[in-house]
């Protein structure tokens, strides 16, 4: 990461990072220490929130802030403007410690428009900054967010709705077009560089870096030199204007975080998996075939592995969901790594080729996205309850192995488990990312080659089973023996069967949906060797476990009696809560879990040490239904399915509840403030 990063904009003005900043001989600008911030940008879905939150993003990891956000859009390609629901939102907590969250709620607000402040506003602290664009606070924009009056007009009055809050009521855009004028842009299109006018803005209230921004606009839009002159103008205008103006008293920095030595980069989840299925085929030797229909919010991987070429990875842009696992299917046969990516609605339609993949016992890696569900739900929201249809989805005693990673960086280690267990397991694997890991991000180790697990293969390349049989000769009968090629025999370790390669000489073979004959492999009835088949297809996900590592129990001072149980993208808000508890003097232990099919062998036996088990959950209770059942625990769930993260604050009250409850205590957790939360 770029400790000392320079400041194209003002670059005179680069070096005066202390208590003040000498603008003129008349005006003095405070620069504060803060260790955190959570800011929102919000507005309109087309005026550019996600691109000002993830340039913010970028210039925060080059200067070394620790940060995780919260991208938030509607579903429409284009929700009707200036309404609620068509309001986008971009959030990004950065600090200068580790953090494991995007916030419970956001210290500045940059509002666009009236929908945007009310849409936004609820979520907001007493004491938080709004910087909000008066210029499309107009009638008719009013009253499309439901607001009766101009807010804005009643600020300093008593009982303003926004007297709270410290405001700050600003021409973003008439700024904007001033700025850019010279560039002959239509009004409209001059209006439409506000964003970076905002991004500008906010770099210097922050003093974020910015020649990563500079550069990103210069050559996305070097093709059409009057835009990208206007928005690296509003950019530098932005920022000159909290510069300059009395307006903005107080600039603010947060250090760079500690963090161990490597090499660097902000990554998304969507980003991370992609490029963890790319290292799975490398490790593995295995050309990695992605079959894939579009989905929200999978698609990014589609896009992302098309990319990769170089790398052995061929993309197939299928015409349905049925179409792209079949695909994989058929290059797992055919001797590559298959895999399929989806969302919650796509699982249901690939539920009977991914039975196909049980029964084959062929690699296969399904990527679930999951989202806000049932049916086509909330697309671009985020949930995690698939789980009991990646466990049960499918007809038949179908069992499959289940991974889940915990943060957004975290997606690269999970699918290279998942290809791990696919390749060496011969199973189709699922492995359960949502919405908020996809489209999230935070800094990420980039992982040396030499430490990334080798997966062998394994590939059959000679018969297998010796064909015994009489040959009746002219001087009598005699036993003859020749081999031949059984494509289930199985692995004593593993109980995986032998992958044969279509075309490698003598191992000529047959598959299919149909149950087959233990060893041989030839279609079978028979009620006995189903039964058999049955047990032994169970047996082998079951023996995954034995591969795993001991479970890692977070419970520092050995005392506790609550245990905090999660999966997935609950990591960071549980790990939040219990920060909150703990530090309030409270003993608390926490587990998160990555195989969630099968359990790791040790799981059992830690349940067993806790007189509590706290289960966060972003469904109504699919992994406690899981543990109560396998464990006979009294799991409680702690449940919310509202398409965004669980809060960190409200769930460290309900861990404190539950210590109360189980030490027989009072807990007070109002001696850790809400800044504390991370």
């Amino acid at each position: 990461m770029d400790r000392h990063p320079s400041d194209p904009c003002r670059p005179e003005d680069a070096a005066s990072k202390g208590s003040g900043r000498e603008v003129s001989s008349q005006v003095q600008k405070q620069v504060k220490q803060l260790d955190r911030v959570i800011i929102r940008f919000a507005g309109d879905s087309g005026d550019g929130m996600q691109l000002t939150g993830d340039r913010f993003t970028q210039e925060s990891a080059v200067f070394g802030n620790d940060l995780v956000t919260l991208p938030n859009f509607p579903a429409e390609i284009r929700a009707p403007q200036g309404t609620l629901p068509g309001v986008s939102s971009f959030q990004v907590h950065f600090a200068d410690h580790d953090i494991l969250t995007a916030g419970d709620a956001p210290d500045v607000l940059v509002a666009m428009n009236p929908a945007a402040l009310k849409a936004n506003i609820g979520d907001l602290p007493k004491g938080a900054t709004i910087i909000v664009d008066t210029h499309d606070f107009s009638a008719r924009n009013l009253t499309k967010a439901g607001y009766d009056a101009n807010p804005l007009d009643f600020l300093g009055d008593a009982g303003s709705e926004l007297g709270e809050f410290a405001v700050h009521a600003v021409d973003l855009t008439g700024m904007t077009v001033e700025a850019v004028k010279e560039f002959g842009l239509s009004r409209k299109d001059a209006a439409r560089a506000k964003n970076m006018f905002a991004l500008g803005l906010l770099s210097w209230m922050y003093g974020r870096p910015t020649e990563s921004t500079t550069a990103f606009l210069t050559k996305r839009f070097a093709k059409v030199p009057a835009i990208r002159d206007a928005n690296l103008a509003a950019f530098k205008a932005g920022w000159n204007f909290g510069e300059t103006t009395e307006t903005f008293a107080v600039s603010y920095e947060i250090k760079p975080a500690p963090v161990s030595p490597g090499t660097y980069r902000n990554i998304s989840g969507n980003l991370a998996l992609s490029y963890g299925l790319v290292a799975a085929g490398v490790q593995s030797g295995l050309p990695v075939f992605l079959g894939s229909y579009p989905i929200t919010p999978a698609s990014d991987i589609l896009h992302e592995l098309s990319k990769h070429k170089a790398f052995g990875v061929t993309t197939f842009q299928a015409e349905d969901e049925i179409a792209g696992v079949g695909s994989a299917i058929g290059a797992s046969f055919a001797g590559h790594l298959g895999v399929t990516t989806t969302s919650g609605p796509g699982v249901a339609l690939k539920s009977e080729a991914i039975g196909l993949a049980v029964m084959t016992e062929l690699p296969l890696v399904v990527v679930d996205v999951q989202r806000g569900g049932p049916s086509t739900g909330l697309p671009t929201k985020t949930e995690q309850a698939d789980l009991l249809q990646a466990m049960f989805g499918r007809n038949g005693e179908a069992p499959v192995p289940i991974v889940a990673p915990q943060s957004p960086g975290d997606c690269f280690d999970a699918a290279i488990e998942a290809a791990r267990i696919a390749i060496t397991y011969r199973t189709p694997v699922m492995l359960l990312s949502d919405g908020y890991l996809a489209n999230g991000s935070e800094p990420w180790r980039v992982p040396e080659t030499a430490d990334l697990p080798v997966i062998d293969p394994k590939f059959a390349t000679e018969a297998n089973h010796v064909l015994k049989h009489e040959l009746v000769l002219e001087d009598g009968t005699v036993q003859a023996e020749e081999k031949d090629f059984w494509p289930y025999l199985r692995d004593e370790e593993t109980l995986a069967r032998p992958w044969a390669v279509p075309g490698t000489p003598g191992l000529e073979h047959r598959i299919g949906g149909l149950e087959k004959g233990e060893g041989h492999g030839n279609i079978s009835y028979d009620p006995g060797n189903h039964d058999f088949m049955v047990r032994t297809r169970q047996a082998k996900v079951d023996r995954i476990a034995e591969s795993l590592p001991p479970l890692v129990v977070d419970d520092p001072s050995g005392r506790a009696k609550v245990l905090v149980l999660g999966w997935g993208s609950t990591y960071g808000p549980i790990g939040a809560g219990v920060r909150r508890v703990r530090r309030a003097g409270y003993d608390v232990a926490q587990l998160h879990l990555r195989h969630l099919n099968p359990f790791p062998k040790d799981l059992g036996e830690i349940l067993r040490r806790y007189d509590k088990v706290l289960v966060p959950e972003m469904n109504l209770g699919q992994l406690s239904m899981l543990l109560r059942a396998k464990y006979l625990v009294d799991a409680i769930g702690y449940n919310h399915v509202r398409g965004l993260p669980l809060k960190a604050a409200e769930l460290a009250e309900a861990i404190g509840n539950l210590v109360a409850d189980a030490e027989g205590i009072d807990v007070d957790l109002s001696t850790t403030s809400a800044e504390e939360i991370s």
